[in-house]
């Protein structure tokens, strides 16, 4: 019996050890053999993305300064105030007194196309929809001095005519045609547009009429391209069929009213000598045409605001948008002389000094180890991934070498200790040029991880102890 009794004694430690050692084992060729984290459950997926979502979406979305530092530029801008920015990711690449309150004149036609873009893919309207005008649409009861696309009673016009009425020719008719047609009233319209702009969280955005020709419209270049930029990412059609666009002509005989002597004629000849029809405007974007790469996007000017130009171009990929306002001029042709000469010296300046790197998407997700979790391993991924990255002419010959030689930098814990939180960051991935740190972003835990028991940490620290040798 005694002797039983010491055997048993002597045997259970050894065979609490053995147990001990065969779990390390399995511990061990568990965590060394793991070649890929298990795939997120719908909960986790879910868990993660709105997480990303709060933390890290709108700072994403917004307008912000570039991440690294580069010596100031002295730019000849001639208008009150300016700004320019990269339109994939939102650096601003230079500002003059671009918080300063201005009327945007016709640019507030910006966000009256927005409004009936959301209409338009909501089903509520069709590009070509054909629109009964209100007499407070009529060319005819316009106030003085307005931009016309020269509407009238009883013409037949379509909310394509119509933007592109309000987008080339600037006119305000159009613009008033098109609030009444979406919303009923103009008061309806407007309470739309400000909460566009509340939505964007744009503060010093206020609109009272739909055209821009009231001094009581109100924004900041800054908040003007933060819009801009917008418009044309959630609509970038637009640019094609309303903005390039070098000139409109309005009204042509399938617009005339029915009745209409012009409209009864017999055409086929041309016209009578007496008879002028068809109004050609060219497009007030005075470098559509004229600059590499320009496809919009809208001026704006009255009195109280100056010549105003919100402009973009595209080249090589690349996109920039520049918004200057209270540009000077005592008549139109100073005003858009202005005009040209701003936007050509911030849009040269930006494409000669910045490239976007756009190869984000290769950074997906890194596969990471764990010690004394529950979880075997998990996935590292971006906390976002920007479209691209601004990249300055500071290395080799040519703003393109400089892009050809981005290059990421990855840095990754060996091992992830215990617990950890869904969306906790435990790496990050930097973009360097040079010396140059173009942008670091975030690794995160994608998913919830639970400390595991004593003996499962004690076994992890020894496999983690082998695994050092073997380094």
């Amino acid at each position: 019996m005694k002797k039983n009794l010491k055997l048993s004694l002597i045997l259970a430690p050894c065979a609490l050890a053995l147990s001990f050692f065969s779990f390390t084992a399995f511990r061990f060729v568990k965590i060394t053999k793991a070649e890929s984290a298990l795939p997120l459950s719908e909960e986790e997926n879910a868990a993660l993305k709105d997480y990303l979502k709060q933390e890290y979406e709108e700072k994403y979305r917004n307008l912000k300064a570039l991440p690294y530092n580069l010596s100031k530029t002295s730019l000849d801008i001639q208008a009150k105030a300016a700004i320019l920015i990269d339109t994939s990711n939102g650096c601003i690449l230079y500002e003059k007194n671009a918080d300063e309150i201005i009327p945007p004149a016709s640019m507030t036609k910006l966000f009256s196309m927005y409004v009936v873009f959301e209409d338009v893919m909501s089903g509520k309207l069709a590009f070509d929809q054909e629109i009964d005008l209100p007499p407070e649409s009529w060319a005819c009861n316009a106030p003085p001095h307005s931009s016309l696309m020269f509407l009238g009673k009883g013409h037949h016009v379509t909310v394509d005519e119509l933007l592109k009425g309000t987008s080339i020719s600037s006119g305000n008719d159009a613009a008033y045609a098109l609030a009444f047609a979406t919303s009923g009233s103009m008061d309806r319209f407007i309470e739309r547009m400000n909460d566009l702009a509340k939505k964007y969280n744009l503060s010093d955005t206020h609109f009272v009429e739909s055209s821009g020709y009231s001094e009581l419209n109100t924004t900041t270049a800054r908040q003007m391209a933060d819009f801009a930029r917008r418009y044309i990412n959630f609509y970038p059609d637009a640019l094609e069929r309303y903005h390039s666009i070098t000139s409109f002509t309005y009204p042509k005989k399938e617009n005339m009213a029915d009745g209409d002597i012009y409209k009864a004629q017999d055409w086929s000849a041309g016209l009578p000598e007496h008879i002028t029809m068809g109004i050609t405007q060219q497009n007030t974007n005075p470098l559509l045409g004229k600059m590499d790469g320009v496809d919009g996007l809208k001026t704006g000017y009255i009195d109280e605001s100056g010549y105003n130009l919100a402009l973009t171009a595209r080249r090589m990929g690349t996109r920039f948008l520049s918004v200057t306002m209270g540009g000077p001029g005592n008549n139109a042709r100073e005003g858009n002389a202005g005009r040209v000469h701003d936007g050509t010296e911030l849009m040269e300046w930006a494409f000669s000094t910045f490239k976007d790197y756009t190869n984000m998407q290769a950074v997906k997700s890194y596969f990471v180890r764990t010690s004394g979790a529950k979880t075997i391993s998990v996935n590292l991924v971006p906390a976002y991934t920007p479209e691209s990255l601004t990249v300055p002419f500071i290395y080799g010959i040519s703003v393109e070498e400089s892009v050809e030689n981005v290059r990421a930098v990855i840095n990754l814990p060996r091992k992830i200790d215990s617990a950890c939180q869904t969306g906790e960051v435990l790496g990050k991935v930097s973009y360097v040029l040079g010396d140059t740190v173009l942008e670091t972003i975030p690794l995160v835990c994608d998913r919830e991880i639970k400390k595991a028991g004593p003996l499962t940490r004690l076994a992890d620290t020894l496999v983690w102890a082998v695994i050092g040798m073997k380094d």
